[in-house]
């Protein structure tokens, strides 16, 4: 359903409403937390390599040595100076009771496996084992992994911590930057709000700026600022300038049709066409008055009875029927006033009608005044859904419109005059045919 008091365009809300300062701030949170979350990672990362090969690399060195050692001399266990580390030689005699034993170390090839678990007591155990076996003899070499693995907890504690402290570091830092960086900007958009339907001719912004982007900024807003002074104030004397000089001509057929109406014995024709041509000036100088204070977007005061007001429209268009089966009418309340000039008024629901009766070639167009509201209701055509969604754009045309005079700018008034006095327009298919047009408004 078309309606004519459009509210200002809204704004994209929820999670794409994002201050600027606070999309600094963010990005700064980001960026501290992603740097020194990745900077932990590689750190742990590096850590635990290096330890594994330089693990890796003694226990390798001290295997070799130990088998070294039993080849020199197999009839003794040979002894090495070994810290955290435990030595196992088996005999060929006891590799069997060994798979009963340990069926691990069993199975295990020749290299350095990693073990974990926990023991009897219940305590949590982790070591690397080092593996070589040959035909005479089976050796095994466990170092205890289990204070490393705690000072590896410990360090990622503390990377952890060191992530969240930079991080709030970073959010102070984002907080900072971004006030200076957004200090300007706030004045500017500051300025610019106190501009707003303040001076004609506001002061200019540059010089209050530094050279650099919000400077350049603000240059070139104090520019566009004077070339569109220029043309509202164009436009503002063209709107004057057309108005005066329409309503001279317009003044001398009031005249002038006065006058002739005042003349006794005059012909019925003769007076029906006067009459016609003193309803067709008041219309153009309603239509005038309320264009310039549209032009000017400046809001009329008044009262003006609403009833009163479209009878008078209906008696007009009555006399312009030209033998159409179609009958006029008048229902409701008689002493709804809103506060507007009846200039305005007119204009507003003279296009409802208007259009009712255009379109309209038999049956009834009934005006409807209620609490608030005026309603008009025509048994024409009806209306298509395009039609219903493009009526109050300016220079549309409805699908009936054909070939009949219009520039389909009638209803495009009537929502800038809503606009202007707080009122609403709307217009939807009947129940049965034809098109309701309602017009409500503020209360006063």
């Amino acid at each position: 359903m078309p309606e004519a008091a459009l509210p200002e365009p809204v704004r994209k809300r929820g999670r794409y409403r994002r201050r600027l300062r606070s999309r600094i701030i963010v990005s700064f949170v980001l960026l501290g937390f992603c740097l020194t979350a990745l900077f932990a990672f590689a750190t742990n990362w590096a850590r635990q390599r290096v330890e594994n090969q330089l693990v890796e690399d003694v226990m390798n060195r001290n295997i070799n040595e130990y088998a070294r050692r039993y080849a020199t001399d197999p009839s003794r266990n040979p002894d090495l100076p070994l810290q955290q580390m435990r030595a196992r030689l088996i005999k060929p005699d006891k590799f069997e009771a060994l798979r009963a034993e340990e069926p691990d170390w069993y199975e295990f090839r020749d290299g350095i496996h990693g073990l974990s678990g926990v023991d009897e007591q219940g305590n949590s155990f982790s070591y690397k084992l080092a593996v070589r076996k040959t035909p005479d003899a089976w050796f095994f070499l466990a170092y205890n992994m289990t204070d490393s693995i705690r000072g590896e907890q410990q360090l990622k504690r503390a990377l952890l911590l060191s992530v969240v402290v930079f991080s709030l570091l970073s959010w102070v830092l984002g907080w900072w930057s971004a006030s200076r960086v957004m200090r300007p900007v706030s004045d500017l958009a500051a300025r610019l709000r106190a501009y707003r339907g303040g001076n004609t001719h506001p002061e200019p912004l540059a010089p209050r700026f530094p050279d650099d982007e919000v400077g350049q900024l603000a240059e070139a807003l104090d520019d566009y600022s004077a070339r569109l002074t220029e043309v509202v104030q164009r436009d503002r004397e063209f709107n004057a300038d057309v108005s005066h000089e329409l309503r001279t001509p317009l003044a001398v057929i009031r005249g002038a049709t006065e006058l002739l109406l005042a003349r006794p014995g005059l012909d019925e024709k003769v007076l029906q066409r006067l009459q016609r041509i003193q309803r067709a000036e008041q219309q153009c100088s309603d239509l005038i008055g309320s264009l310039l204070l549209l032009s000017r977007n400046e809001r009329g005061h008044g009262s003006s009875n609403v009833a009163r007001v479209a009878e008078q429209l209906l008696d007009a268009h009555r006399a312009q029927l030209g033998g159409k089966p179609l009958e006029l009418e008048l229902e409701g309340e008689r002493d709804l006033v809103v506060d507007a000039p009846e200039a305005a008024l007119s204009v507003a629901l003279g296009n409802l009608i208007g259009n009712a009766v255009k379109y309209s070639q038999e049956g009834r167009v009934l005006v409807r005044v209620g609490a608030g509201a005026v309603e008009v209701i025509d048994t024409g055509p009806g209306l298509s859904e395009k039609d219903a969604a493009s009526l109050f754009q300016r220079g549309y045309r409805g699908t009936y419109a054909g070939h009949s005079q219009g520039g389909g700018i009638g209803l495009s008034i009537v929502s800038r005059l809503c606009v202007l006095y707080g009122w609403t327009a709307e217009i939807h298919p009947g129940a049965e045919r034809g098109v309701v047009a309602t017009l409500r408004f503020e209360a006063m």
